[in-house]
């Protein structure tokens, strides 16, 4: 079982950064991959970005390589998601997820996070 909870959204102008936090907890969290998604209104959900809390691979979606970086502290049981350069495409709850076999589709995680708003204004 993997329990997981989002914070760190919030508003913030075009240009700006935030970072997100993923807080897992668990017995067995250790041999999952994580995955960030986001979802904006009217759209479908769409992979950002994952890591694998064992070796810390990293993979990123087209649309945030070069401006977001995944990464995990391994002492706090929580995974980062550092967003910079931000932009009025990046508006959308984001939600972090578990998976054994986690890849870019939603449907290979089987747990998940509320989500956490994060809102880019011009």
């Amino acid at each position: 079982q993997v329990q997981l909870v989002e914070s760190g959204g919030g508003l913030v102008q075009a240009g700006g950064s935030l970072r997100l936090s993923c807080a897992a907890s668990g017995r067995t969290f250790s041999n999952y991959v994580i995955g960030w998604f986001r979802q904006a209104l009217g759209k479908e959900r769409e992979f950002v970005a994952r890591i694998t809390w064992n070796l810390g691979a990293t993979y990123y979606a087209d649309s945030v390589k070069g401006r977001f970086t995944v990464s995990r502290e391994n002492a706090k049981n929580t995974v980062y998601l550092q967003m910079n350069s931000l932009n009025a495409e990046d508006t959308a709850v984001y939600y972090c997820a578990a998976g054994v076999f986690g890849l870019k589709n939603p449907e290979t995680y089987t747990f998940w996070g509320r989500g956490t708003q994060v809102t880019v204004s011009s």
